[in-house]
């Protein structure tokens, strides 16, 4: 740890930025951020000690005879929120603990550093850059949500076509006050749609900026009264809201980029295509994980940039995993872009289930499949069985099944949030099927 992330600087730092509250912030199972909030004054003790909670109404924490639980602040994740003026408030990330001290096993933090942990002991880092796409609707005149555009433009539009480049102008600001390294900021393809990358990191890293990202845009968002939203698909028949990741392993010892041979066709060592075929192999059993709301399945369908077809390619934007192309002096780039992932999942395990993945990929020394470079949305049935090209899970119900049977996503998760997530999913699933919608109404009530 370096000075500037000493217990004792970080209590001093707070005091010249004169906090007067602290978030300590962690997640449920869904992603969704929770926090307890406590005075300045008593921030010194919470990184001694850590700060008592309930955890037993949080969705996948304990059962109601287990609920004492504590909070334990990492201080290199400290960071002023700038949109709270009237009083100074500092946000923490946290691990959760049991009352003997050792790691909650549900909670999702510990799962991805247990994940990153076995990969470091093959002597990789798991570094991962996300683009979160996301959506800015007007609200109505009573405050109600409706999913109406906030503007008409489209990729990459400019001026006067794009109404929000001071609204993504405002939100880089806050994502570099909070120690966001952006990248860029556009226009996405739907009206109303946009993306701001911000730059890749090691994957626990990369999650906390993912929750970060979603809160700022959304506090932004409300600033400049908009609904901003990281539904996947918030309107049909125009494009959806991706989490592409671009992955790459580092080796713990070089410091160079494990991902890059530069004797091969792609660029890609051995060890990256093993990785890129655990997580083929694995895909549709991550897909709950990765794609976890009914709404997801809505994305994932042909024709709207969205990739449902179980293979690989380089210049090929419809496989499942694309390979951005190499350009000399940048080895250290060389990168596996997985595409089905979307902003509603937990990053904590998103990252973890597509870790362990293609670790299991490594481990078992997998084979990928050839490279398909054609646009495969063209393909019919038979081509698709030709090259023996599967697809993703078609709606929440399949994507569980497919994970029910996995073995590595279970131990990817633990049992304990395993078996929570599932019996959340179900739930869900349940719910769902069982409505009655407009659209049925509208096609059967006079015709049957």
């Amino acid at each position: 740890m370096t000075t500037e992330h000493t217990d004792l600087s970080i209590i001093n730092r707070a005091k010249e930025d004169d906090v007067q509250f602290v978030q300590l912030q962690f997640t449920d199972i869904n992603g969704n951020i929770k926090a307890v909030t406590i005075p300045a004054e008593r921030f010194p003790e919470s990184i001694e000690k850590g700060i008592w909670f309930d955890g037993s109404s949080i969705e996948g924490f304990t059962r109601i005879c287990e609920s004492d639980m504590y909070l334990k602040p990492d201080i290199s994740t400290y960071a002023l929120l700038p949109w709270e003026t009237e009083a100074h408030t500092a946000r923490l990330f946290c691990d959760v603990h049991m009352p003997d001290g050792s790691p909650f096993e549900g909670d999702p933090r510990y799962i991805l550093k247990r994940a990153l942990k076995n990969a470091r002991a093959l002597n990789y880092e798991y570094n991962v850059g996300p683009e979160l796409e996301f959506f800015l609707f007007k609200p109505k005149s009573d405050g109600q949500i409706v999913p109406t555009p906030h503007d008409v433009g489209s990729y990459f539009d400019f001026s006067p076509r794009d109404l929000a480049g001071n609204v993504r102008r405002d939100i880089i600001f806050t994502l570099e006050k909070m120690g966001l390294s952006v990248e860029m900021s556009h226009h996405e393809v739907a009206p109303g749609q946009h993306e701001i990358d911000f730059k890749y990191a090691e994957a626990l890293k990369t999650a906390e900026n993912a929750l970060t990202f979603k809160q700022v845009v959304k506090s932004i968002a409300h600033k400049h009264d908009l609904y901003a939203t990281f539904m996947p698909k918030p309107i049909f028949g125009i494009c959806g809201s991706g989490m592409h990741c671009h992955q790459s392993f580092f080796d713990i010892t070089t410091r160079k980029n494990a991902f890059f041979d530069p004797s091969d066709e792609y660029k890609l060592s051995k060890v990256a295509r093993q990785f890129i075929a655990g997580q083929l192999h694995h895909i549709r059993a991550l897909s709950a994980v990765l794609s976890p709301t009914v709404n997801s399945y809505k994305r994932l369908v042909p024709g709207y940039e969205a990739p449902v077809y179980i293979c690989w390619g380089q210049k090929n934007r419809s496989a499942l995993i694309r390979i951005p192309r190499f350009s000399p002096g940048r080895e250290q780039g060389t990168r596996a872009e997985l595409r089905c992932p979307d902003p509603s999942n937990n990053p904590y395990l998103a990252l973890a289930v597509m870790l362990e993945a293609g670790l299991d990929g490594i481990k078992n020394n997998m084979a990928t499949p050839n490279p398909v470079e054609e646009n495969v949305y063209e393909f019919n049935k038979d081509e698709l069985a030709y090259r023996n090209i599967a697809t993703l899970p078609g709606s929440l119900g399949e994507a569980i099944s497919e994970m029910e049977k996995s073995r590595l996503v279970e131990r990817a998760l633990g049992s304990h949030t395993y078996q929570i997530y599932l019996h959340s999913k179900i739930a869900e699933w349940d719910e769902y099927r069982i409505q009655v919608t407009d659209w049925e109404h509208k096609k059967y009530f006079e015709t049957t």
